[in-house]
């Protein structure tokens, strides 16, 4: 059973982010491993257009989806896997955290608050429905004040830790169609794997 003043959150979340067109972030990804030893932080960038969005993660990886097709870009291999979306898949992506996907998906309660950077935030507990996901807890944080998600922490069921927190969100940005969709032409040599 979840929590309803938990739900009423993530739905004055959820609202709030439905207002927005489109939408740019920046975020800092931080992975821990079991013991919480930070085994990487990098920064990166997120644009999202309803079904579709493209991130862009310092170091040379980005992702492109334009609500059908997901191409995930490697650098370091000048490599592009193109695959097919699936909406069933175990794995949590940016742009589930920041939609309505608690609502089937997780059971939730609210933790309480927490002050964070002068900001009043509210901690909400999420357990997924669906035991074979590879994460087991999802810890997010909610500005109070504000109605939106500041920060996600997931716990893998390998005992890693991955935390998302947004450092910078406009939601009056005009986003181009064209952005979501891998254009091989900017990218000469690449090799395509693809698994559609």
């Amino acid at each position: 059973m979840s929590d309803p003043e938990a739900k009423r959150i993530l739905d004055a979340a959820s609202a709030r982010f439905k207002t927005y067109k489109s939408v740019q972030a920046t975020f800092t990804m931080k992975d821990e491993d079991a013991k919480g030893v930070v085994m990487g932080t990098k920064k990166g960038t997120v644009s999202m257009k309803n079904s579709r969005y493209r991130v862009s993660i310092a170091g040379g990886q980005e992702i492109f989806c334009d609500g059908t097709t997901t191409w995930t870009y490697d650098k370091n291999a000048n490599e592009v896997t193109i695959t097919k979306v699936d909406p069933s898949a175990s794995t949590l992506s940016l742009q589930k955290l920041l939609t309505s996907f608690y609502d089937k998906d997780f059971l939730y309660k609210l933790n309480g608050e927490k002050k964070l950077n002068k900001k009043v935030m509210q901690e909400i507990q999420m357990t997924p429905v669906d035991k074979t996901k590879q994460f087991h807890t999802v810890y997010l944080m909610v500005d109070k004040a504000a109605n939106t998600i500041y920060s996600t922490k997931i716990l893998n069921n390998s005992g890693e830790t991955l935390t998302y927190t947004i450092n910078t969100f406009n939601g009056k940005v005009n986003l181009d169609d064209k952005i979501f969709v891998f254009d091989k032409t900017k990218y000469p040599g690449v090799e395509e794997v693809d698994l559609r």
